[in-house]
């Protein structure tokens, strides 16, 4: 079953533990709902890993308050999310 797998990843890569609260709130909203992630945030989501990253989404996903989404969309969110961090992080830009 695809929740114990997720878990496993989760439990075995300590995901929950490698970001802040509010930085895992700003990247759920975006994911799940609508709007932008900070710099800092983009930072600690590339810092989880995308091994990480697609974990916790897929197991967010097999929650039953999350049973009417499409699941197709909020995968597709959640990788345009990660595209766009990893470019906003590999990116020489001037420190705010």
């Amino acid at each position: 079953m695809a929740t114990k797998e997720n878990d496993q990843i989760i439990k075995e890569n300590n995901c929950e533990t490698k970001m802040g609260l509010p930085c895992v709130l700003e990247a759920f909203t975006i994911i799940f709902n609508t709007g932008s992630i900070s710099n800092k945030c983009c930072g600690e989501l590339v810092v989880l890993g995308k091994v990480c990253h697609s974990a916790l989404v897929k197991r967010t996903l097999e929650n039953p308050l999350f049973k009417d989404l499409n699941p197709t969309t909020i995968i597709a969110k959640s990788i345009q999310t990660w595209n766009n961090c990893l470019a906003l992080i590999d990116s020489p830009s001037p420190s705010a």
